[in-house]
């Protein structure tokens, strides 16, 4: 990501250079502000929702919502360990609330959990798919972005975003359990080419 972002860069600059030349300064400074004061604000979004999480966990809500999303993963994922599922409900949990960076941790520790299941590679993808295309009940960092470009209404994307994301997230699902099946499903569906390919030489 670092030599694209760096290849974007300078082909940008070149095409300004030659372009506009005098605007060159100005852009260079203009995007830098612009990029210093977006950072200012997601921090002061995310300093409140992490804030807000820390309680939350410590109230015993988190652990909670992550209670009642242990079925739907343990269905999702094919997996009984309690630690994996811990990791998993929270993730999507936050997740849900559109703070990306404070489910990367436990995404993380769910990651190196299932490589170590019988369905390592299903559900391995299963947590990369949902997480790419996580529904967003309220997408907190795109609207901290558009607080900070000074929108006129920040949170007018939030029915849209939770339509979208909802259909992303059920379209990731159906296409990772049809293309890459749980070992056991796959194992029968192999057999039974298997079979098919014997009756038919024969």
């Amino acid at each position: 990501m670092n030599i694209l972002f760096t290849c974007v860069f300078l082909l940008s600059t070149l095409i300004l250079l030659f372009i506009s030349p005098e605007n060159f300064l100005s852009a260079l400074l203009d995007g830098a502000s612009r990029s210093g004061s977006i950072c200012i604000s997601l921090l002061a979004t995310y300093s409140v929702w992490l804030g807000l999480m820390k309680v939350w966990e410590d109230s015993g809500v988190s652990r909670g919502v992550s209670k009642l999303l242990k079925p739907l993963a343990k269905k999702l994922f094919k997996t009984d360990d309690m630690q994996t599922l811990d990791a998993i409900s929270m993730n999507l949990s936050v997740n849900l609330l559109g703070i990306s960076g404070a489910a990367t941790p436990y995404g993380i520790k769910a990651a190196q959990l299932l490589d170590k299941s019988p369905h390592a590679e299903y559900a391995s993808s299963m947590l990369f798919a949902l997480n790419a295309t996580s529904i967003q009940l309220i997408p907190t960092s795109i609207i901290g972005v558009r607080v900070a470009m000074q929108s006129a209404a920040p949170t007018d994307i939030v029915i849209p975003t939770l339509i979208t994301t909802a259909f992303s997230t059920i379209l990731a699902v159906v296409l990772t359990r049809l293309l890459i099946p749980p070992k056991k499903q796959r194992d029968n569906v192999d057999f039974i080419r298997h079979s098919k390919g014997v009756n038919a030489a024969v």
